[in-house]
């Protein structure tokens, strides 16, 4: 095989591509990991985490992220800031073009996550104060409260749904008169005493001050404005893969999320995709490190079968 610079190279330092480090990094292997921002992904901006197995009081996203990064390190994994701004795909080696340089290796690894899909109402502002984009995940701090949920879809209805178990409320704010999600969520949410719809409305804003206090909506039919008091804000309108660098590199499915196997193997051999990015059911941590750890060591075998 012609000389590569590496034997595995990660894209993205959530908990999917540090978990692939470190299992690279135990077996030894001449792996670099490549994050464009700050190690830990989405969880960084995740208040309190409950879910992740080990932590029966819960933990910070920051401090998950940080003692996932540091295990990392100390293995000897290489973290390097950089975006990757395309990939080719077509040789014998994997070559990743950064903004200064290419690097090759003999192996890939896609971890570079997914983003919500935003609706500019205040995300930035209240992320993790309030707003949130994953029942599952923060559902439980808002036992007894009262929450302004958006969306119309399947996701949406469904979680709206998980949310009853734990508000005293949920108002459901759809931009039609009709939902979107299959008929069976459809009816488990209108036998639903705790979900109000909001029908024919958007979310226009989000007020409060340290933390979210109510959402202002407008009903596109009628222009009328009106605030909902609400101690949370949850937004379901779809999710965005972090893939602008591939060009169709690999294949993915009618959303942009990469298509991979059950030991994560995309189209393109040695090539691996892991956490958010992949088209898989469920987007959590546990997930993420599951389907790393299985990349990695698939990754380990496709090296050592060259």
């Amino acid at each position: 095989m012609t000389t590569t610079d590496h034997d595995l190279v990660i894209i993205g330092a959530g908990p999917a591509g540090l978990t692939a480090g470190i299992y690279a990094a135990r077996a030894r292997m001449n792996v670099l990991l490549l994050e464009k921002v700050v190690p830990g992904g989405q969880i960084l901006v995740t208040d309190w985490i409950e879910n992740y197995p080990g932590f029966p009081e819960g933990i910070s996203g920051f401090d998950l992220a940080e003692k996932m990064k540091i295990q990392a390190e100390e293995l000897g994994l290489k973290i390097e800031t950089a975006e990757v701004h395309s990939l080719n795909l077509s040789g014998e080696l994997k070559e990743i073009v950064l903004k200064d340089r290419s690097i090759t290796a003999k192996s890939l690894i896609i971890a570079s996550g997914a983003s919500p899909r935003t609706l500019g109402i205040g995300e930035d502002k209240f992320m993790g104060k309030g707003i949130s984009f994953c029942a599952t995940c923060d559902a439980p701090f808002f036992k007894d409260k009262t929450i302004v949920a958006i969306g119309g879809g399947d996701t949406a209805v469904q979680e709206a749904i998980y949310l009853t178990k734990f508000a005293k409320k949920v108002y459901l704010v759809h931009r039609r008169d009709e939902l979107r999600a299959t008929k069976i969520l459809q009816e488990r949410a209108f036998e639903n005493d705790k979900i109000e719809f909001v029908w024919d409305s958007i979310p226009t804003g989000v007020e409060g001050f340290f933390g979210v206090e109510g959402v202002k909506v407008k009903n596109v039919k009628t222009n009328e404005e009106k605030t909902i008091k609400a101690d949370g804000c949850f937004i379901w309108v779809g999710i965005l893969p972090n893939t602008s660098f591939l060009n169709d590199a690999v294949e993915t499915d009618e959303f942009g999320f990469i298509r991979s196997d059950a030991k994560m193997q995309t189209s393109v051999p040695g090539v691996y995709a892991v956490g958010d990015v992949r088209d898989t059911p469920l987007r959590q941590i546990a997930t993420a490190v599951g389907d790393a750890a299985i990349a990695a060591v698939s990754a380990e075998h496709f090296i050592g079968n060259l």
